[in-house]
């Protein structure tokens, strides 16, 4: 008995469906109004950690990076992560903060970083470690930005690598982690089965006989064959 596999163009794997621009579009604007709420809790929560240094408050950069890894993580296409993040930051600018037009700025800066990471993959792994890997290089992204464009940048070397590395650290944890459970916690609701994400009920690792199971669903529903529901 022989197996049969289709062949499926990549093209066709990772091009959009509408319902993933309304699923990430959904996330990132839910995602900016909880941007613009950590904006109204960035000065006292910043003041609170001087005790640690100013670079401290690289620890709270993460609550401005998990929409671009749970757009990542849902979508699992090329753009998704960037996408998700934009349009959280414009949300974000809209409901308007102090930090105006740079939201945009750094949301796509920030985006970048989360979708680089989902590159360096493949777009092929989907697990908690390419959650935290996602995080970050999103937080990374943000620590270079914030150390050098904004007044951070007359701190000394010692606070700017503080900054830099607490960044990184809030972007995993935060952005990562916290991301990677939310995606599983709406994935065990129901609420993505027209997502490989949800089909599953969890995220697993490519190498995971499950997972391969679940990408081939998600190449064959993409490829124009029925969808089947598990």
């Amino acid at each position: 008995m022989h197996a049969t596999i289709s062949a499926v163009s990549p093209r066709r794997i990772y091009r959009w469906r509408v319902v993933d621009i309304i699923v990430a579009a959904v996330v990132g604007v839910a995602s900016g109004v909880i941007f613009w709420a950590w904006g109204l809790a960035w000065t006292p929560l910043s003041a609170a950690l001087t005790f640690l240094g100013p670079g401290a408050a690289g620890l709270l950069a993460g609550g401005w990076l998990f929409a671009g890894v749970i757009g990542g993580l849902i979508v699992r296409k090329p753009g998704a992560a960037l996408f998700t993040e934009v349009v959280a930051g414009v949300v974000e600018m809209l409901i308007g903060n102090e930090w105006g037009f740079t939201n945009f700025i750094w949301a796509a800066v920030e985006g970048l970083g989360a979708e680089i990471a989902f590159a360096i993959l493949l777009y092929r792994v989907w697990n908690l470690g390419a959650a935290v890997f996602a995080g970050a290089l999103a937080g990374a992204s943000t620590g270079v930005l914030d150390t050098t464009f904004t007044s951070l940048a007359a701190l000394d070397a010692a606070q700017k690598w503080l900054y830099f590395d607490t960044a990184v650290l809030s972007g995993a944890l935060i952005a990562g982690v916290l991301g990677w459970l939310v995606v599983r916690g709406l994935a065990a609701t129901g609420a993505l089965n027209r997502f490989a994400a949800g089909r599953r009920a969890r995220i697993v690792d490519d190498g995971d006989p499950a997972g391969d199971a679940g990408d081939a669903a998600e190449r064959s529903a993409q490829s124009g064959r029925a969808e089947s529901t598990v």
